[in-house]
């Protein structure tokens, strides 16, 4: 099989959704590029590519398709080079690098000029290639790079720019042909002072300006469009201001052309028609910036500059020349780096612009700092351990702009409709010019070219490009600043649809963190050396409960005597030799597997799990010898959380290995609905597939190594972030805190998100479908009303807007409230697991 490596390219030109549309199918027909999604919203596509020459010819078929794969220019610093075989082996190993367009090393000023991709791979993937090579290098000259929030604000003044000096020159159009509309005999006073000839030429110089100053890029961008077969929203305005623009050329200096009772000018339409459409664009480009203001707060978490520790002194270095065990000093106030461990020092460091908890975190020698965060009163000096896009806040980042570019299935109908849109609205237009030439009144001509104009500008395929993905970059984006992640985007939409969501005990709802509260021995036993004898074994094994209980033992002084042959039995229990004698600590059911009888205890053990207690039996040379128990209290937030759930509409279930009755306590306490107890590990993905029977959907919960299968074979995965990173990895959704509220956003942050694309596409498709008709003068026959050209415009300015208008709302979306429980919970429903 061909392994494939995952690109992003930011897309320049791309202005309505059938831009999308052949962008998509361009990429898609290319050899060696699969899984193409293209983003309107965030202007780039992800691809996968089998090998680093693909981006290379992805680049030019985008090119010469009309929408170029924007570029940057980096130098680097190559140290080390002494000959030209040197020369030789930095550029191919920098060549090598998917993304890189073109490499010139330099030998006498030991330099390399590099030109690539942006998005495809970054200055600090550049300087790690040549460093690698055996060259080491850093970054000398860099573009300055924008973020796209400074990209859209500099689109928008210059948008600003044009809408003003557009409008400025059409005013005096618009009042020399429809002041009579406006002012009683204005027409009279054109024609009795400068005549009506010297109005239309006049009128001519100013719209011709228009047209081809402030709105030359409809022509320069739609037009090629046109001639490649083609068509964009660009060349539905050049076209429709175009045609306006001829006719009245061709009234105003070869009248004789056209018949007597048809001759006027639409000078005006054409220049107020571009005016509105740029004023959309404008407000379009501003609200596309405020779309992207999650990634922008993330990225301005991102330190600069770093003070690394070279012979004792501290040099400040760009944080792209930082290096796996590179030594870093940290001051008071100042942002950390990059993820590492403190290696000398001590202080308060506040995580919550990662974890959403609020009180700082003490750190110490042996401590893991994260990059991003701040430092409080105390100096670090830390190892580097994870640099550039290997870092925490890097692949947050990541994950958020994948889910942001992210193509749902609910998007499937968009694409195929927009693909053909604009030549569906091209044909639209020659149609309505014909049946009003054919059977319309007269003026036929005048009203033919009124209605093929207004239904060429009208037709808007940008509000449905938009629809989609502006929701799903600010709902994403929002999404992550209350501390969820949606590593996969299709997630976005699965959470709105589930139906139970299943929650793992030990760490999900339980703080994971389990005591020892109980020691009960058989009569004749001393608890002190049975409990030394249990915490040998227990010591082995790296379970939170076994931590528990060796840590227990160690607190009430106890010593713990050697083991040997320690051995665990996954989902039954632990066994070794200590002091020559066997013991085993573990469930009922490998007591009944071992043949040792606990009837003495049962009653005990079933008192301890009443309680909410999960309670283990210990044996010693095949002799039951006690029962002890630990306790995982409950999470703060845990019941209120479930609580709000359950307000959703949502069931609440909980999968555990515990006995019944432990599950129970625990089901009592929370609120939770439906119980799943005695799991093996092995046996969450066959408890999920017994809840989803009837054809609901499933969200599992979970923290643990033993919970990817689930966090995988659920509808939706969603991870505890303070949880393992292999639970991380099978996840849909990772949640950055510990906190069960996070599951209580995600699922508001899902159903708001997909109920504003609902809302965008309703209105993206009725605007089309009720507007074109009506511009095409569908009502004439019935109400004499034919639509001008200028009101098409600002319709059509107004729908884009709209949609990105609505898409913004999400950002207001606030954390949910789960201080308040809610009414009481019913009695949970309980079911005990098969062992086997």
């Amino acid at each position: 099989m061909t392994r494939t490596t995952q690109s992003t390219l930011h897309i320049e030109g791309m202005s309505c959704a059938s831009c999308v549309g052949r962008v998509e199918k361009a990429l898609s027909g290319l050899d060696g590029v699969t899984d193409v999604s293209v983003n309107l919203a965030s202007e780039n596509a992800r691809i996968a590519v089998d090998s680093p020459v693909r981006l290379k010819e992805a680049a030019t078929a985008l090119t010469e398709l009309g929408y170029p794969a924007r570029t940057a220019r980096t130098t680097l610093n190559i140290a080390s080079m002494s000959c030209a075989s040197c020369v030789g082996r930095v550029d191919k190993a920098l060549a090598e690098v998917p993304g890189v367009l073109s490499v010139t090393v330099n030998l006498a000023s030991e330099t390399a000029v590099v030109d690539y991709l942006e998005g495809a791979v970054t200055p600090a993937e550049l300087v790690s290639a040549a460093t690698d090579s055996g060259y080491p290098a850093e970054i000398a000259q860099a573009d300055a790079s924008q973020t796209r929030v400074e990209r859209k604000a500099e689109e928008a003044d210059h948008l600003r720019r044009n809408v003003i000096l557009a409008a400025a020159l059409a005013l005096p159009v618009f009042v020399l042909e429809m002041g009579s509309h406006l002012i009683p005999g204005f027409h009279m006073v054109i024609e009795a002072s400068i005549g009506t000839q010297t109005s239309w030429v006049i009128q001519f110089l100013l719209a011709t300006i228009v047209l081809f100053g402030p709105g030359r890029q409809f022509f320069a961008k739609g037009v090629p469009a046109l001639l490649r077969g083609a068509p964009d929203m660009n060349s539905l305005v050049a076209v429709g201001t175009g045609s306006a623009w001829t006719y009245s050329v061709v009234a105003t200096f070869v009248p004789q052309l056209l018949p007597e009772g048809v001759r006027a000018v639409y000078f005006e339409a054409a220049a107020v028609i571009v005016v509105l459409i740029l004023i959309g664009r404008w407000l379009e480009a501003g609200a596309k910036g405020r779309t992207g203001a999650a990634i922008q707060a993330l990225l301005g978490l991102q330190v600069r500059t770093a003070r690394r520790m070279q012979d004792g002194k501290a040099t400040e270095v760009d944080v792209d020349a930082l290096l796996v065990g590179d030594t870093i000093l940290v001051r008071p106030g100042e942002r950390i780096p990059v993820d590492g461990e403190v290696l000398d020092g001590s202080s308060n460091v506040d995580e919550s612009m990662i974890t959403g908890e609020p009180v700082p975190v003490a750190k110490s020698a042996g401590s893991t700092v994260t990059g991003g965060t701040v430092n409080g009163t105390g100096s670090l000096t830390f190892q580097a351990a994870r640099v550039g896009s290997d870092t925490t806040l890097a692949q947050i980042i990541r994950m958020v702009e994948d889910a942001q570019g992210a193509k749902l299935p609910i998007q499937g109908l968009v694409d195929r409709v927009t693909l053909w849109f604009v030549p569906a609205v091209m044909a639209m237009a020659a149609l309505t010019v014909g049946v009003w030439l054919a059977v319309g009144p007269d003026p036929a001509l005048t009203f033919a070219l009124v209605a093929g104009v207004s239904v060429l500008i009208i037709a808007c395929p940008c509000a449905m490009g938009l629809a989609t993905p502006t929701s799903i970059m600010v709902g994403t984006g929002r999404a992550a600043e209350l501390g969820v992640l949606f590593r996969k985007g299709d997630a976005l939409q699965e959470l709105s649809h589930v139906d139970i969501i299943a929650l793992d005990k030990t760490g999900t709802v339980t703080q994971g963190q389990p005591t020892l509260t109980d020691v009960r021995v058989v009569e004749g036993g001393d608890r002190d050396t049975v409990l030394g004898l249990i915490a040998a074994v227990e010591e082995q094994s790296e379970h939170p409960i076994a931590e528990a209980i060796a840590r227990g033992a160690r607190s009430e002084g106890i010593l713990i005597p050697a083991a040997t042959g320690f051995r665990s039995i996954t989902g039954y229990g632990v066994a070794a030799t200590v002091a020559q004698q066997d013991v085993l600590v573990g469930a009922d059911r490998f007591m009944h597997r071992e043949n040792i009888d606990i009837s003495a205890l049962v009653d005990a053990e079933q008192d301890l799990a009443a309680r909410g207690r999960t309670a283990l039996y210990a044996a010693v040379d095949g002799k039951l010898a006690a029962v002890i128990a630990v306790s995982d209290p409950v999470k703060p937030t845990s019941r209120a959380a479930i609580a709000a759930l359950r307000d959703r509409g949502l069931k609440v279930a909980m999968i555990t290995g515990d006995k019944q009755e432990t599950a129970e306590a625990i089901s009592r306490e929370t609120g939770i609905d439906h119980v799943i107890a005695g799991v093996l590990p092995d046996g969450k993905v066959g408890a999920l597939d017994d809840l989803r029977r009837g054809g609901r959907k499933i969200a599992f919960v979970g923290d643990g190594i033993n919970d990817a299968p689930a966090l995988a074979h659920a509808d939706v995965g969603i991870a505890i972030g303070t949880g393992t990173d292999v639970a991380i990895e099978a996840a849909d959704v990772v949640l950055m805190s510990g906190d069960l509220g996070g599951v209580v956003n995600a699922v508001e942050v899902s159903k708001r998100t997909m109920s504003n694309i609902r809302q965008n596409l309703v209105w993206a498709f009725g605007y089309n479908v009720a507007l074109i008709p009506i511009a095409a003068g569908a009502l004439y026959p019935f109400y004499g009303v034919l639509l001008s050209p200028v009101f098409a415009a600002g319709a059509m300015a107004l729908s884009s807007v709209s949609v990105l208008t609505n898409a913004l709302r999400l950002r207001r979306m606030s954390a949910a409230s789960i201080e308040h429980p809610g009414t009481p919970a019913p009695a949970a429903q309980t079911r005990a697991q098969p062992a086997e």
